[in-house]
């Protein structure tokens, strides 16, 4: 009888303790999609399998560090991540005909900020399956108040719930959500969370 898949989850708390068979599984499991995801953009073999090898020896060196939510999101971020340096580094542009150099600014602009929308990417699902793990009110709550920019008696107000509880709710999803994005610009996870508000429709 075959033994049950163990999950990344698992094999990753498994790394974290050092167990190098267990990386070696999450490596079988995912080299190839992140090769085949570098190799979309780059169509180069030598330089996505760099990519590949430097992913995964990143992720075993800083093992005790990484506090990874979803591996498979994880590294296909990653990817995206280096695959954006190696364009950067080689001064390859999207842009290859301009007809009104008036918007030559204005281009630029999109175009350097390409890394700050790539890690914006980076924390979409794992922002989505943290705040899934809040209690319905609390996440609506968050939501108000830190999308919406209502304050707590405001949000008392439109829940029927008194001051107090609101505070308590907003204390409870930034102690929920705060160690996972340390190493986050707050300017990224603001940018997520009203993507997030204008999806529910608050």
């Amino acid at each position: 009888m075959n033994q049950p898949l163990q999950s990344d989850e698992d094999l990753f708390g498994a790394v974290k303790r050092n167990d190098k068979k267990a990386f070696n599984l999450l490596y079988d499991r995912y080299w190839e999609l992140v090769y085949k995801k570098t190799f979309s953009y780059l169509h180069d073999t030598e330089t996505c399998m760099g990519i590949v090898n430097d992913i995964f020896v990143n992720i075993w060196e800083k093992r005790d560090a990484l506090n990874i939510i979803t591996f498979k999101n994880y590294v296909t971020s990653a990817a995206r991540y280096r695959v954006y340096n190696v364009i950067k580094a080689n001064n390859t542009s999207p842009l290859t005909y301009i007809e009104d150099y008036q918007k030559l600014d204005g281009l630029n602009v999109v175009y350097n900020n390409a890394e700050s929308n790539i890690q914006t990417n980076e924390l979409t699902t794992d922002l989505d399956l943290l705040l899934d793990k809040l209690p319905a009110r609390c996440k609506e709550i968050f939501l108000l108040s830190r999308v919406s920019h209502l304050t707590n008696a405001e949000i008392a107000e439109r829940l029927s719930i008194s001051k107090r509880a609101v505070e308590n709710q907003i204390s409870l999803a930034v102690k929920h959500l705060k160690p996972h994005f340390k190493h986050y610009p707050t300017v990224l996870l603001i940018a997520k969370l009203i993507l997030l508000h204008n999806k529910l429709g608050l």
